[in-house]
């Protein structure tokens, strides 16, 4: 049977905390107790400095709360649409596909913000490389839907990764809080 190393339990003494270590020869050798505090310490340590080093280093984009809660309206809608479109490539209907992407991510879908209140529109308080990213996107998927639409399969399956490089980009770039 397996031998546990390294573990104590409910009721074991404390003086007789200690870990067994395998040493390159086959044997075990016993850690002191210090030296195991001190490893745990160190792991510890360790530990806590994680949050520091995952810390977000996305340019912020300042948008009013208002913008924020349209754009994150519209990122789940764009999501939602390229769903469609993967369903309906994948079921090997690449004209509708194509319908779908123009209608709702392509530049058909460009402006649909316009008729907001200033502080309710994402893009014109974007940085301006951020916007970018988001006409490119919606070019992408035009170009998309007219392989789609002309019904080449190939040139469309080529085309489909592009429907989300530029929001793949923007969300590694930018984030709104």
């Amino acid at each position: 049977p397996p031998v546990l190393r390294g573990l104590t339990f409910p009721g074991q003494p404390l003086g007789s905390a200690a870990q067994f270590r395998d040493n390159p020869d086959g044997s075990h050798s016993r850690d002191s107790l210090h030296e195991t505090s001190m490893k745990k310490l160190l792991i510890v340590a360790m530990l806590l400095s994680l949050p520091a080093a995952a810390e977000d280093t996305r340019q912020l984009a300042r948008l009013t709360p208002q913008a924020q809660e349209v754009l994150r309206q519209e990122m789940l809608d764009n999501l939602i649409a390229i769903n469609e479109v993967l369903a309906l490539v994948a079921a090997n209907k690449v004209k509708e596909a194509g319908e779908v992407a123009e209608a709702r991510l392509g530049r058909s879908a460009m402006g649909k913000n316009a008729r907001l209140p200033f502080e309710a529109r994402p893009g014109p308080q974007m940085p301006a490389a951020m916007h970018d990213l988001g006409r490119n996107g919606h070019l992408a998927a035009s170009e998309f839907a007219a392989a789609a639409a002309g019904g080449d399969r190939e040139r469309a399956l080529a085309l489909l990764p592009k429907l989300t490089e530029n929001c793949v980009a923007c969300h590694a770039s930018y984030r709104t809080r």
